[in-house]
């Protein structure tokens, strides 16, 4: 079997200026449950920020969500794009209630079929690292939250979503 991979950074360096509910209090948030893949992708990040001295990365459910829904969509639409419905991540953060002061977005896809068994978490990871502007989305100090996602499409296809960010001061 073939498979191809895509991997996609996306960076953007923006103050929003739309107006959107406040953010609860962290003991206000509801846990987020991520599968066993999605929590060593997120270990595997906090691990590459402690070797660079960056602070690790706080899980964000709103994040994660954003992120899952772009799997979602990319699979529905059998396209890998940070652009897509004519939004970009800082659109679908922005829309999805998140108030950001920087946000940002890594991208991969895996081609496969109904049998494929996905990579590993530490090859999506080291796919990543390989590549300089996905590394730098990775150990970004401007970047405090992350949201991932996983998501096997209906032909088999793996996809990927990091959105990181950080969120605007009130």
């Amino acid at each position: 079997m073939t498979r191809t991979l895509l991997v996609l950074p996306w960076l953007l360096l923006v103050v929003s200026l739309t107006l959107a509910a406040d953010e609860k209090k962290d003991e206000d948030k509801p846990t987020v449950k991520l599968s066993d893949d999605e929590k060593m992708i997120l270990e595997l990040a906090n691990k590459e920020r402690g070797k660079n001295k960056t602070p690790a990365l706080k899980l964000n459910k709103i994040l994660c969500e954003v992120a899952r829904k772009h799997n979602e969509n990319m699979a529905k639409k059998n396209k890998v794009a940070h652009l897509l419905d004519g939004k970009n991540p800082a659109q679908r953060v922005t829309a999805a209630g998140y108030r950001y002061a920087s946000v940002g977005e890594n991208l991969a896809w895996i081609e496969g079929d109904e049998d494929c068994k996905p990579p590993t978490p530490a090859r999506i990871h080291k796919l990543w690292m390989d590549s300089k502007t996905h590394k730098a989305n990775i150990v970004a100090g401007k970047f405090t939250e992350i949201g991932i996602s996983k998501y096997k499409g209906s032909k088999g296809d793996y996809y990927y979503t990091q959105v990181f960010a950080r969120p605007a001061r009130k």
